[in-house]
């Protein structure tokens, strides 16, 4: 009985691992959510907003997107030279960005408008560099199919995470336990990912300069067009929390912050994880479009699956849910994940897809693609505060073009791999 409910496929199986270990992350978080909304303040969220919008930002340049490239090569000898190119990137980054926060800190602070944040600022360098060099270290281990690690990582990460939150925010007020604990925790992190590749001493000692610099060359197209690609999307969507501050207030940034990191972190990682798999499968099969073609509709009918019914209930009973679970100062925050559920159902379904863009080297329609979302997405936080003059309004307008340029953005992908809306409504039931 148990062997029949198994998945068949090893890409059904890597999917699965990769997704309990990423449930049982978020779940931990999620649960103790509810506490850390009574023991911490919406300014308090906004702070940690500003800390995350920024590091998320300047974390996605980290590595010059050659990361992407590790899972690529037939050879593990590229693959360690390519490893050791953005780990080269990543500290160099982190450094000139300590040079930075330590020169303009108090010009940073009055821009963002709240002393608190000034302090935090001087580890933002610290996190960009472990989210860099995790970032390379989660793609060198995809390639090596260590899914079960990468699992068990990802809960290490979210219980050291919640016991910091928790711990800190009983005994001291302040953003203090929300920051620390995701610097905290983004080290430990990197631990056990970095040790399986540091065991292999003979793979090591192939990471030569002039292998760098030829493997930098070769896929140079990842730094000129994916990572100004990859960029302005992280941008596109952490510029919202910066600008609402700017137009509104820090309450306003904390609970919108509370709503899309509910809506999104459970989904957001779960989607990750099954675009993580996409990817790494479509590097075997991308001379078979016919192969490509099932694979995306599997991949696509999972998502479908997952996803549905919990987007449906946030856009019906949001802000009953949040009013409920997270207390009556929050109801808000579940205003504002109703009128943003169906853009993050849209961009559940379609972001793992877009790893399709990789292999069809559409890394320039992508990047045109996030460079015009982002455009909007500020022109529509400017004309919204304006005219409407409240939050509520202009997230809901937001909410809004997102859902328009998502649909645009899943028709392009399907049709990379020749598929529209009927072959989508045509697909029967498979063993997921």
């Amino acid at each position: 009985m148990i062997n029949r409910l198994k998945p068949k496929s090893e890409f059904s199986r890597n999917v699965l691992t990769l997704m309990t270990g990423t449930t049982v992350a978020q779940a931990i978080p999620i649960a103790i959510s509810p506490i850390l909304t009574r023991i911490y303040t919406p300014e308090d969220f906004g702070i940690v907003a500003f800390f995350v919008a920024i590091s998320t930002i300047l974390g996605s340049l980290a590595n010059g997107s050659y990361e992407l490239a590790i899972v690529l090569p037939k050879k593990d000898e590229d693959a360690i030279n390519i490893f050791a190119l953005g780990f080269i990137i990543t500290l160099l980054l982190s450094l000139v960005l300590l040079i930075f926060v330590s020169v303009f800190n108090e010009y940073l602070t009055n821009i963002l408008g709240d002393d608190e944040i000034g302090f935090w600022l001087y580890f933002i360098p610290l996190t960009v560099f472990f989210t860099g060099l995790f970032n390379i270290l989660k793609y060198f281990n995809t390639r090596q199919k260590n899914y079960k690690d990468i699992a068990n990582v990802t809960i290490i990460k979210s219980i050291i995470l919640s016991v910091i939150q928790l711990s800190v925010g009983f005994i001291k007020q302040g953003a203090t336990g929300l920051i620390s604990a995701q610097i905290i925790s983004n080290m430990f992190a990197n631990m056990k990912l970095l040790n399986n590749i540091i065991q292999d001493k003979r793979l090591i000692s192939k990471i030569s300069k002039v292998k760098i610099i030829a493997l930098a060359k070769k896929y140079k197209k990842f730094p000129k067009f994916s990572m100004p690609s990859t960029v302005l999307n992280v941008f596109s969507y952490q510029i919202l929390t910066l600008l609402l501050g700017v137009f509104f207030n820090t309450a306003v940034v904390g609970f919108y912050f509370l709503a899309n990191k509910l809506i999104k972190m459970p989904m957001g990682v779960v989607g990750g994880s099954i675009g993580q798999v996409f990817y790494q499968e479509l590097t075997h099969i991308k001379n078979d479009k016919q192969a490509m073609q099932n694979l995306t509709l599997r991949t696509l009918k999972k998502l479908f699956i997952i996803g549905f019914i919990p987007f449906l209930v946030i856009m019906i009973f949001g802000d009953n849910i949040f009013s409920l679970v997270f207390g009556e100062k929050w109801i808000v925050a579940g205003e504002y994940a109703q009128m943003l559920a169906l853009w993050m159902m849209l961009i559940f379904l379609f972001s793992p897809l877009s790893n399709l863009c990789f292999i069809f080297e559409k890394q320039k329609e992508t990047f045109y693609f996030n460079l015009i979302t982002l455009s909007f997405n500020i022109i529509t936080i400017i004309v919204g505060a304006s005219f409407f003059k409240n939050a509520s309004d202009t997230i809901a307008l937001l909410g809004v073009i997102g859902v328009i340029f998502w649909i645009y953005w899943g028709y392009f992908l399907l049709q990379l791999v020749s598929l529209d809306i009927r072959d989508i409504i045509k697909i029967r039931k498979s063993n997921i």
